[in-house]
């Protein structure tokens, strides 16, 4: 008698193979570690196939893991569909990023999502923290990943970022002369950080960019048009920190805050992967 597969530990498996971490996964899927490694035993024992590569620092496919990707896929995709029947609308969850927070990690949120959560929608949402927290406390929002405000209590936080002022390495601010800074528009939290940094250093500034997103300043930084306050997972290549040299103030830190309101378990499940999938980019960096 042929064996039958566990589609919970294929789901497993497709977890593990794209955080490349049994504790990530065992956060996304709201398990243990132990539990999620039992699973996967389970499996590769099902399929007489060493699928995943352990060690210590890391978890990297097979041959045999990397062949078996796209099946595993294909059967958790036709497992959920064979739950619903006959196609139709799915449920949207609806998440707002800050521009100062989606970063790199994006895209590996998005590849998650789209391996896990086969049966959501997702609705993605790019803006300023304190208008994305407005729309999350009206009800237009399941979730939203911020910078923390300062009157906001609760939430998870998925990263602790430092800020820096970057610029090409060879601009050269105006001896004597207000600081020419590149930033979004207000409410922007990260605007509001470097203004108070350099008011209270005393030291002047202009605004010599505004940007309506966080690529538009760091390509003005990178165009030698002024400097800009960024988290360092953010710097593009060719940009340096100029503060030290430059007498800039500190910028300090500020978390990445994850607050949700949801019930649906799909949708929990979801919020746990994107999660778990921004903390494994953001600690790669």
């Amino acid at each position: 008698m042929k064996p039958t597969l566990d589609v919970a530990a294929v789901r497993a498996f497709l977890l593990v193979a794209e955080l490349e971490s049994f504790t990530r996964s065992a956060e996304a899927l709201g398990t243990t570690q132990a539990a999620v490694s039992l699973k996967l035993q389970r499996l590769e024992a099902a399929l007489g196939k060493r699928l995943l590569d352990r060690s210590p620092r890391a978890v990297r496919l097979t041959a045999e893991g990397a062949a078996f990707l796209e099946n595993a896929r294909a059967l958790v995709a036709a497992h959920d569909l064979a739950l619903t029947g006959t196609p139709r609308s799915r449920p949207r969850l609806s998440l707002g990023i800050s521009d100062h927070a989606a970063g790199p990690e994006l895209v590996p949120m998005l590849q998650q999502f789209q391996a896990i959560a086969t049966e959501l929608v997702l609705s993605v949402s790019i803006g300023l923290s304190r208008d994305l927290l407005d729309r999350y406390d009206a009800g237009a929002l399941d979730a939203v990943i911020v910078r923390q405000e300062a009157s906001r209590r609760g939430g998870e936080t998925l990263a602790i970022d430092e800020f820096g002022w970057f610029a090409i390495p060879r601009f050269r601010a105006p001896a004597g002369g207000p600081v020419p800074l590149a930033t979004l528009a207000s409410p922007c939290g990260v605007r509001a950080l470097a203004i108070r940094a350099l008011d209270k250093a005393k030291m002047p500034f202009i605004e010599a960019f505004v940007g309506g997103g966080v690529a538009a300043v760091a390509a003005a930084a990178q165009a030698g048009l002024a400097i800009a306050p960024l988290a360092r997972r953010f710097a593009p290549v060719g940009l340096v920190d100029i503060g030290p040299n430059a007498s800039l103030p500190r910028l300090g830190r500020s978390k990445v805050i994850l607050h949700a309101k949801v019930s649906e378990a799909a949708k929990r499940a979801a919020l746990r992967t994107l999660a778990a999938a921004f903390r494994s980019a953001s600690m790669s960096k």
